[in-house]
């Protein structure tokens, strides 16, 4: 299957059609199922049909279809066009959306009937669109209806054959720390997530796989396990109706789930209130932000005995990189993250090659110009491997910044700081934007946050940098979120004494309380450290504003 010479990754549902014709593939939020065969007969119908308006691989095509098996089918359809599928996370804001889409000039639009109503009240933006199509009721207003697009009459529409360095995706990234940017995905990238997915988190056409991320419901179908579609809005997590997203979990008996922290800690805290065990899932993959020991144990008491949580680590720009089980963090690595030594990701996956660099803001073009660090030591996080991918789509200063060449490969540089253990296990230290440059030193926010993060009082702290009048460099400076309205008391002299008793955060005597966090919406766990500091100058009457 992913060994094909073929590269193409809708070359593996025509397999598995062909394997498990009547093996379910998709089970909809309405309760629609469809099975193998049906999935690739729609997939077909839907490429005849587009590729009879006139789509083929010179078009790039804007997709915004809710989680759904039409999406999965559109998905696959425009990868046996070999037309490039933009995908663009619509939790990142109207504004954000508009620039994402503007800058890759899509020439199709496929979507809902909202995302058509959207294009049409932005008109400007979507010049480029030479053809829309609506996946629902439009009324002829919102362009053509997919189903009267769909071609049924045709047969199979074959996968053609498809280079690894064929372009197969743009996937924006949420812009958390920064612009959204556009990464290019080349079909051998998908390929190779494919195969470490698979191989290494052991998937198979046996397993049920409730994705609380869209894409990963098309690595399910593409591996042949079933993809549960779950009630939920995949750009905020945090808002999940844990009864109905655990409803799914019980009623197809799903073996597997993949979703943010934030989904996690409140179906954890919603099944033990109610005393329940998700008995039939195996595995749990926890990825998208930090994961603290404390969710993991919660996690852990919700599952069967001999049921594996991983959390792995990664980015847009390359995915997944490393890995570690949550038995692994609880022996072995998290009372260490308590005391400051950053949150462990594990071990680079097979494959991918992690190495730790002195920080830089500025481009390092070739990897000559790159001074690698030994273990223990705080630097930059960079990685080589197949999972990495090419650049971002039309930002060359971007890509200069992201991407490293050595010889005919490239380093990503994941824009945070970390270091490898003795044992060759990758810690995250936090982002390098985020750093805070002091007199004595740099200092990085997630082994200083976890001292604060000690105290009962706290539900979360940020360190922010915060300059004095005539200062170069930066005060460090603790702001903390409360567990809800909580007597503040004493807390400064509380939080000044944790400072106090460790090295890392002994020189901090600046603290704030914030009423909530700014956060990302996708994960709600990605901290806005730059709207913070901002705020925090706002606040301190010594500051430079």
């Amino acid at each position: 299957m992913i060994e094909s010479l073929n590269h193409n990754i809708a070359l593996a549902l025509s397999e598995m059609a062909a394997r498990q014709p009547e093996r379910t593939a998709l089970i909809a939020r309405d309760g629609r199922r469809w099975t193998f065969r049906e999935l690739n007969r729609h997939v077909s119908a839907y490429a005849h049909g587009l590729a009879r308006l006139g789509l083929t691989s010179t078009d790039r095509v804007a997709l915004m279809v809710p989680p759904s098996p039409e999406f999965i089918a559109l998905a696959f359809a425009l990868f046996r066009l070999k037309a490039p599928v933009i995908l663009i996370d619509p939790g990142m804001g109207y504004r954000n959306l508009l620039r994402c889409l503007a800058g890759v000039g899509p020439t199709t639009f496929i979507g809902s009937p909202k995302a058509n109503l959207f294009r049409r009240l932005n008109q400007a933006t979507f010049a480029s669109v030479r053809r829309a199509i609506c996946v629902g009721t439009g009324w002829g207003l919102l362009g053509r209806n997919l189903r009267k697009i769909a071609d049924y009459h045709q047969g199979p529409f074959a996968t053609p054959l498809t280079g690894a360095d064929d372009l197969a995706a743009i996937i924006f990234t949420t812009g958390s720390t920064g612009p959204p940017k556009g990464v290019r995905y080349r079909h051998g990238v998908f390929q190779a997530q494919l195969r470490l997915i698979r191989d290494y988190y052991g998937i198979t056409p046996a397993d049920l796989d409730q994705p609380a991320f869209p894409l990963f419901g098309l690595f399910a179908t593409a591996l042949g396990a079933t993809a549960v579609f779950p009630e939920l809005d995949p750009s905020r997590p945090a808002q999940v109706d844990p009864a109905r997203f655990i409803k799914s979990i019980r009623a197809q008996r799903v073996s597997y789930s993949f979703g943010s922290p934030a989904i996690w800690n409140v179906v954890s805290r919603y099944c033990l209130d109610k005393s329940i065990v998700l008995d039939s899932l195996r595995l749990v993959l926890m990825a998208g932000a930090p994961v603290s020991g404390e969710l993991i144990d919660r996690v852990r008491r919700i599952l069967p005995a001999g049921a594996v949580i991983h959390t792995p680590y990664g980015a847009t720009e390359a995915l997944p990189v490393a890995s570690i089980t949550g038995a692994e963090i609880l022996a072995a690595t998290w009372p260490q993250t308590r005391r400051g030594a950053g949150v462990c990701v594990g071990r680079p996956l097979p494959g991918n090659t992690v190495r730790i660099i002195r920080a830089s803001d500025g481009p390092l073009p070739v990897w000559s110009a790159v001074e690698e660090l030994p273990a223990g030591q705080i630097g930059e996080i960079v990685v080589n491997g197949p999972v990495v991918t090419e650049g971002y789509e039309q930002n060359d200063r971007e890509n200069a910044l992201a991407k490293i060449q050595d010889g005919e490969t490239l380093w990503h540089r994941m824009g945070d700081l970390g270091y490898l253990d003795e044992q060759g296990r990758l810690w995250f230290c936090g982002r390098r934007a985020h750093r805070v440059t002091t007199a004595k030193g740099e200092m990085r926010t997630i082994p200083c946050e976890a001292i604060f993060n000690e105290h009962p009082r706290v539900y979360r702290s940020a360190l922010v940098g915060v300059r004095r009048p005539g200062a170069v460099d930066q005060t460090p400076v603790i702001i903390v979120e409360l567990k809800g309205k909580i007597e503040q008391a004493g807390l400064f002299a509380e939080l000044r004494q944790l400072a106090e008793a460790n090295p890392l955060t002994e020189s901090i005597t600046d603290f704030l309380v914030h009423p909530a966090f700014p956060v990302d919406i996708r994960h709600n766990a990605k901290i806005f450290r730059e709207k913070l500091a901002v705020w925090a100058a706002e606040q301190l009457p010594w500051a430079v504003q």
